[in-house]
């Protein structure tokens, strides 16, 4: 009984695995075709082993007659079911890829790709993550879109502000130079006059430096607990003598004294950017309120302002660079730049993984900075 169960092994064995190094040969020849081949060489593989076994096994016992016939038989029908149902699978396998293939080729230029139903899960799943990454790469185009009409904008409402000042400043220099202004009370003005405006142009490169640092992501905090009423009197003390200028109020609270982990330096510019944004809005014998509050996780600073309020429409594009409120370039009297403050504002609150917003509140607006409390 055992030389007969050591033959049978040997033999199916054997050509088992012959067969299966076939398989293997033909599959890597095969291994750049379609994955319904693939599945075809290895359903082959399955069979041709099982039936090469059986028969191998049958002949070897000299199994005659009728018996004999029986077990080739249920064999041969075993071996083509098999073939039968791995043709099908293959079939439906290669059917679902090329269905999946269909629809990433079918991608309109929006980006949007709507995958097929009714595929295996595996396919599924790979279905699933190219509409993520389909979806990414959209949104990724409609931000370098925004970006690049930005940029666009950008340029070119800051050229006009450049040349507005640099014709000024040229147009009295060539007064002076020409003697066309000799009266000592022209010459002094037209020298104060081209001196505010180089304070201007000096500001706005610094703004448009500043700016695009934050949108290179090149913003360098270096963070110090910080003091919330600290923030709020070094601001108020900033925007003083242009609030002077305009008679304008300026007023402060703080509550609770509570540190936030902050980049002093350029968190206090985000907060001057928002009171003189507010000064400059405000009318004579107006009110500017800078409020320091914590609510519940949250430290937040406010500035309300008796502006008038803000159109809605215009409400969700006033951190835009470059954004105004109005469609004139030409600059205030007090100096208004190119409107650049929002927007540097939002890039360092931002770098904080803060929130900055804007809400109508009152006789004006308020701006709320919300930065995160330290575990």
């Amino acid at each position: 009984m055992i030389p007969e169960m050591l033959v049978i092994v040997a033999v199916t064995a054997g050509l088992g695995l012959l067969v299966a190094l076939a398989g293997l040969g033909a599959m890597r020849l095969l291994r750049e075709r379609s994955i319904g081949v693939m599945l075809a060489v290895v359903a082959v593989v399955t069979v041709v082993a099982t039936v090469g076994g059986v028969v191998a096994i049958t002949l070897e016992m000299i199994i005659e007659g009728t018996p004999r016939d029986i077990v080739l038989s249920v064999v041969a029908v075993g071996g083509l079911v098999g073939l039968g149902v791995a043709a099908v699978l293959a079939r439906r396998v290669v059917a679902a890829s090329r269905r999946l293939v269909a629809a990433v080729r079918a991608v309109p230029p929006s980006g949007e790709f709507a995958p097929p139903r009714g595929l295996p899960a595996e396919l599924d799943t790979i279905a699933r993550t190219l509409e993520q990454a389909y979806e990414r790469i959209r949104l990724g185009h409609e931000r370098e879109r925004a970006l690049e009409s930005a940029r666009r904008e950008l340029v070119a409402w800051v050229s006009h502000d450049l040349r507005t000042p640099l014709a000024g400043m040229r147009a009295m220099a060539e007064a002076l130079e020409d003697g066309v202004a000799g009266d000592p009370e022209t010459v002094a003005r037209y020298h104060r006059r081209i001196r505010l405006e180089v304070d201007r142009l000096s500001d706005m490169v610094g703004d448009l430096f500043e700016l695009s640092r934050i949108h290179a992501g090149a913003l360098r905090l270096s963070r110090s607990p910080v003091g919330l009423g600290d923030l709020v009197a070094d601001a108020l003390a900033g925007a003083e003598p242009l609030a002077r200028a305009k008679s304008v109020r300026l007023a402060g609270e703080a509550g609770e004294v509570v540190p936030v982990v902050a980049d002093a330096g350029e968190l206090s510019r985000a907060l001057r950017n928002l009171v003189v944004n507010a000064i400059r809005h405000t009318p004579a014998d107006g009110t500017v309120l800078v409020r320091a509050a914590v609510e519940g996780e949250v430290a937040c600073l406010s500035v309300a302002d008796c502006c008038g309020g803000i159109p809605e429409e215009d409400l969700p594009r006033v951190f835009d660079v470059a954004f105004r409120g109005e469609a004139a370039r030409t600059p205030g009297a007090d100096g208004t730049g190119a409107g650049l403050g929002l927007a540097i504002a939002q890039g360092i609150v931002e770098a904080h993984e803060g929130t900055i917003g804007v809400v109508n509140a009152g006789a004006g607006c308020r701006f709320e900075i919300r930065l995160p409390l330290p575990a």
